[in-house]
């Protein structure tokens, strides 16, 4: 994995040393910064361990600005274990979320995890690059970018997941077991009410373009307006 390249955004030392110490036991390449501004500043990673707590930013405010990376994974690495804490995490783009503290075990299984969706995330964008079009709206799988009537929508990277296999699969209801496996992979069991956060996200960006009707016991299906 030497060319899997991590960036740890923490600012407690020690915290920062095991991580790294872990990381590179694990043949990662890692990069360890302390503040939001060297973050932004730091060269791309395939996947960002990022603390919420920092001292010179809003945690979520930074992983929304990380999320325009769209090659990049980010894994919410904090101490806030409530329920909407997660979700707010998840909403912001966080692609996991993992709870202070943890085992490196559970870490390495997550990260795994989360590269395996990118890389079938990838494949997918290689097997079908042309835009997929529903209605006035347009999924770019190439660009990872989505456009309604021209005007583009801005979105998470599993918001553009989630958009791009219901659109894919359009007119067909995709099963919620589908989804969950399909855009959160191995992280999904604790995902369900997720998905449903998502949906609802997704339809407030979409507007009247399109409708993603819930089938009840099923899943989802995006149709025209």
């Amino acid at each position: 994995m030497l060319d899997m390249r991590i960036l740890v955004v923490e600012d407690d030392d020690r915290v920062a040393r095991g991580l790294v110490t872990a990381l590179r036991s694990a043949s990662f390449e890692v990069q360890r910064v302390a503040t939001a501004e060297r973050a932004l500043a730091a060269p791309p990673a395939d996947v960002v361990l990022l603390d919420l707590g920092l001292p010179d930013a809003d945690g979520i405010d930074l992983l929304r600005r990380l999320r325009d990376r769209p090659q990049t994974a980010i894994i919410a690495v904090t101490a806030r274990a409530e329920e909407r804490d997660r979700v707010r995490g998840l909403r912001a783009g966080a692609d996991d979320y993992v709870v202070k503290p943890f085992g490196v075990a559970e870490l390495l299984a997550r990260i795994d995890a989360v590269l395996r969706r990118t890389r079938s995330a990838r494949a997918e964008v290689v097997e079908e690059e042309s835009p997929i079009r529903v209605g006035p709206l347009t999924v770019d799988p190439s660009a990872r970018s989505a456009t309604v009537d021209g005007a583009p929508v801005r979105l998470t990277r599993k918001e553009f997941d989630l958009l791009f296999l219901l659109a894919s699969r359009s007119p067909t209801v995709v099963a919620r077991d589908r989804i969950l496996d399909q855009v959160w992979g191995a992280a999904w069991e604790t995902s369900s009410r997720t998905l449903d956060t998502h949906v609802g996200s997704l339809r407030a960006k979409v507007g009247g373009a399109v409708r993603i009707r819930t089938v009840r016991g099923v899943g989802y299906v995006l149709d025209e307006g």
